[in-house]
């Protein structure tokens, strides 16, 4: 009876996906539970956890055989300032080999958060190079695990890697000065500046991870976790992504922020995926805007204020 449970549930999802909107289905990167169930016996397949608290991944468990990904420690620049600004090649690079990584590993990252910590790992692969064909991004993360499947408390133990990642692909990152000269000072009409933030903390509300709150002036805010059905843990279907971003046009530019790094490239990605071909992440983010207080700031709901109305 369970199997037969199990089976029928399967083939829904299967169903539900070749029903789904074009736009989701060319995601090839999101793979399901049952797409890792088929393939967790593969020796090139590295899967990678990265939990919004990291140390449930041995007090609640992991996907049998997933290595731990720290999320601040291995995502972010340990000596720079703010912490989550990208880390070297270098550093990125000895982190994978850590890992256990090859240059044809097969890599399945999952979190608990809505694929927005995962999506951090995803951009920075690709900003180093790594070949984006052999990376996939478990949709439904933890909970679409644990549906039907155990988790494990023992930690991974994997031969050390030899990947060899490029140098970082300028063209998918901006710094302040690039945003500030760009949107604030020359207010650019082919770049759209795009706060990934939940709303309170866009309009000034709630301040967190900053001395100040407010967003950078010329920002839209569009939260990016709104593309990800919470319940599930799922992406929504395409056209409810392509919804999200209808203010966005297609032949813009788009500078995506956050305050630490995660909503951003989660904002990346589904900008990518619905056919976007220019979009990049501030490194550094509101982290490094909001702790300087030389750089103007709005507060309120509306991308300019002020001043910055004339």
């Amino acid at each position: 009876m369970k199997t037969t449970f199990r089976t029928n549930v399967f083939l829904i999802v299967a169903l539900l996906c070749l029903l789904a909107p074009a736009g989701v289905r060319a995601a090839d990167f999101l793979v399901n539970a049952e797409w890792l169930e088929q393939h967790i016996q593969d020796p090139k397949l590295v899967v990678l956890e990265v939990r919004y608290h990291p140390h449930r991944y041995s007090t609640v468990g992991h996907i049998p055989g997933a290595v731990q990904v720290q999320r601040f420690k291995d995502l972010g620049d340990n000596f720079g300032h703010p912490t989550m600004r990208f880390p070297v090649r270098e550093a990125f690079q000895a982190t994978l080999r850590a890992w256990g990584v090859n240059n044809d590993s097969t890599l399945v990252i999952y979190d608990d958060s809505m694929t927005a910590l995962a999506s951090r790992l995803y951009y920075l692969l690709e900003l180093y190079g790594f070949d984006m064909r052999r990376v996939k991004i478990l949709n439904g993360g933890a909970l679409g695990w644990t549906a039907f499947n155990k988790l494990s408390k023992e930690p991974a133990k994997r031969p050390r890697g030899n990947v060899t990642l490029k140098p970082a692909n300028r063209k998918m990152a901006v710094e302040w000065t690039g945003v500030y000269s760009d949107v604030v000072a020359r207010r650019d009409p082919g770049i759209v500046l795009l706060d990934a933030r939940p709303r309170d903390m866009y309009s000034g509300k709630l301040v967190q991870h900053s001395i100040q709150g407010g967003h950078i002036p010329g920002a839209i805010n569009i939260v990016s976790l709104e593309g990800v059905d919470g319940q599930n843990q799922a992406w929504k279907a395409a056209d409810e992504l392509a919804a999200l971003y209808r203010d966005v046009p297609k032949d813009k530019t788009v500078y995506a922020y956050c305050h630490d790094g995660f909503r951003s490239t989660l904002a990346w990605l589904q900008l990518k995926t619905l056919g976007y071909r220019d979009v990049r992440v501030y490194n550094g983010g509101w982290d490094d805007w909001g702790n300087n207080l030389s750089l103007p700031v709005v507060v309120g709901d509306k991308p300019y204020d002020g001043d910055f109305d004339l």
